[in-house]
């Protein structure tokens, strides 16, 4: 081979390598080249950036969701202040409660003036580390979550005190994420702005107690009678356990539940060391309710506080001492419940009224408009009207006394036409003539038309009716001698008291006495004033005490007691009536049906009349 191809054929093989660059003082010659570490600061790069990001946007999503649930969120400084509607007290004769209207609030009271044992019964059963988290309880919370789980339900709340107090004081009670992160963040600024005693006290202030009653004071004299500051143990129990629910365990409404609320609350007093098991024992012996006021009183108090804006205008709380006797309530109650569950539901009798009112004043002193207030609030005795039958007579006969007839005096009752109609006399047998006093004593039909006739006619008859307080539609024909005009029950009685109390017409009221904020407010009405002739008056409250004594009312007659009356009875035993006077009370009795449905043959001398002598027969 030729020289020259050699040396090109081995500059081929053997190229130079390019020189490596020189290692920089503390490599070696395992490090990696620089160039593999450039994705490595980038990543940390992205990384930083990322983070920025998500701060930068978390933040703005934490701004939105606050402001979302903050927005419509109370300004706590002012709602602490809130306004509430005046409550309204109303007190029975003697003084027990009857009812409440608005929002009840007793005396602010401070923890030093408490038994201990009433903040302690709240702490309790609510909030046993009130005095340790600050407005949260993330323990309690847990706690609370865990007894749930393990009992399938919600058997406890992990919500503490200030948070209820938060609950009570600014939100609604809706139930929403929202409401329960406002709920935190007023509990929170709770904590901040107050000290735990301040808080308690706001809270035994403040909170919703049941039947209208606002704070631990105003509870305790609605339900007990006494202020907050001399209540007993188990009293004390029974007003802590009714934050759970106000109205389930109001001991008015629900006594036997109140009462096993407040059993578990004294337990809960025994695990926190409050109580022994002894004392517990001890007040669980103690517990009673207080009697309830009637049922039936609640008609009188809807009655009795009808327009009470504008008898007593102002926002300031008012209590009013009513007239009513709470034992003459009970009785009328009574008898009126026993008899429609006897005889009154054997003859087809299912609804009844009794009102009981002072001759002399109008003082309505007994109130019962149904059967039942708590199944219909319908005032059968102050808002029903119906015909009063045979007991509208006395306001005829009246008209026929100021006409210048006499009791004595003569007429027929033989049987009578007046175009084509023929008034009836039922089983009375006719004798030809009669006295007046013994036409009303035994409701001779006939006669009564005739009297009707002889003093003036219908108008002269519904003139003397409204000018002693009975208002109504009176038709303007001789039925009105019948009783065929419509009447209320307690303006029938009203109207009575003038017959009773010597020709003086009074008005049925059931405000005696009222005050606000311990002034005395003048109670405006009308006195009785004259409208009858005493000598008139006296004459028909004789053929009245006839008409028990020896006529159709002999079934309501008292041993022992001057009585008069007259009974009513409409068309087809719709309506049965008794209405008369008994010493200085006037009382009136109603039976019937809502829908008209006729009874069986229930007349005005029947039970009527027997109703009318058992509350009679209980009269002071």
């Amino acid at each position: 081979m030729p020289p020259a191809k050699v040396g090109r054929a081995r500059s081929r093989k053997a190229a130079p390598r390019p020189k490596a660059p020189p290692r920089r003082a503390g490599t070696s010659a395992s490090s990696p080249p620089a160039t593999a570490r450039a994705p490595r600061r980038g990543g940390w790069r992205r990384l930083l950036s990322w983070l920025v990001l998500a701060t930068v946007w978390g933040g703005l999503a934490l701004g939105v969701a606050l402001l979302w649930f903050t927005w419509d969120m109370p300004r706590p400084d002012s709602a602490l202040a809130a306004t509430r509607r005046p409550s309204v007290t109303l007190l029975a004769a003697d003084g027990s409660l009857l009812a409440t209207q608005g929002d009840l609030y007793g005396r602010t009271v401070r923890l030093r003036e408490l038994p201990a044992h009433l903040p302690a019964a709240l702490l309790a059963v609510e909030d046993r580390r009130f005095h340790r988290h600050p407005g949260l309880d993330p323990a309690g919370l847990a706690r609370a979550a865990w007894a749930n789980w393990r009992a399938g339900e919600v058997v406890q709340g992990g919500s503490t005190l200030t948070q209820q107090l938060a609950k009570n004081l600014f939100l609604t009670p809706e139930r929403s994420l929202r409401r329960k992160v406002q709920e935190a963040l007023l509990a929170l600024w709770l904590e901040r702005r107050f000290t735990k005693d301040q808080l308690l006290e706001i809270y035994l202030n403040r909170v919703y107690l049941g039947a209208g009653a606002y704070g631990v004071d105003a509870a305790a004299r609605l339900y007990f009678g006494l202020p907050a500051a001399r209540v007993s143990v188990w009293q004390a129990a029974m007003l802590a356990g009714l934050p759970k629910a106000p109205s389930r365990y109001n001991p008015r409404a629900s006594p036997d539940l109140a009462m096993a609320r407040a059993a578990e609350v004294l337990e809960a007093m025994v695990e926190t060391g409050v109580l022994t098991a002894a004392q517990m024992q001890a007040e669980l012996a103690r517990m009673r309710i207080p009697d309830r006021p009637p049922l039936g009183a609640g008609w009188f108090a809807d009655w009795a506080l009808d327009g009470l804006a504008e008898r007593f205008p102002g926002n300031a709380d008012l209590t009013l001492r009513a007239t009513l006797d709470p034992r003459l309530q009970a009785v009328a109650e009574a008898r009126l419940a026993a008899l429609l569950e006897g005889p009154g539901a054997r003859a087809g009798v299912t609804q009844g009224a009794v009102v009981v009112l002072e001759a002399g004043s109008g003082a309505v002193r007994a109130m019962v408009g149904g059967r039942d207030y708590r199944t219909s609030q319908f005032n059968r005795a102050a808002s029903a009207r119906r015909q009063p039958g045979s007991a509208f007579k006395p306001f005829v006969f009246l008209a026929a006394l100021e006409r210048g007839m006499r009791p004595e005096d003569a007429v027929s009752d033989a049987p009578l036409s007046l175009r084509g109609w023929s008034p009836g006399n039922g089983a009375w047998r006719t004798r030809g003539e009669i006295t007046l006093e013994e036409a009303l004593a035994q409701s001779v039909n006939t006669a009564a038309v005739r009297v009707l006739l002889r003093a003036g006619g219908p108008r002269a008859a519904a003139e003397v009716a409204e000018r002693l307080g009975l208002s109504g539609r009176f038709p303007n024909d001789a039925s009105l001698a019948l009783g065929t005009g419509e009447v209320t029950l307690l303006d029938l009685a009203a109207a009575y008291a003038a017959i009773a109390n010597g020709g003086l017409r009074v008005e049925p009221f059931g405000i005696a006495a009222a005050s606000a904020e311990g002034r005395a407010l003048p109670v405006a009405r009308p006195g009785p004033r004259r409208v009858v002739a005493a000598e008139d008056a006296a004459a028909l409250r004789r053929m009245l005490v006839a008409v028990v004594a020896r006529g159709t009312g002999r079934a309501a007659a008292v041993p022992g007691r001057a009585v008069g009356g007259k009974t009513g009875t409409t068309q087809d035993f719709r309506d049965a009536w008794f209405v008369g006077f008994a010493g200085p009370a006037v009382i009136g009795v109603w039976l019937g049906n809502d829908d008209g449905r006729p009874m069986e043959e229930v007349r005005g001398g029947t039970l009527p009349a027997l109703l009318f002598r058992e509350v009679a027969a209980a009269l002071p």
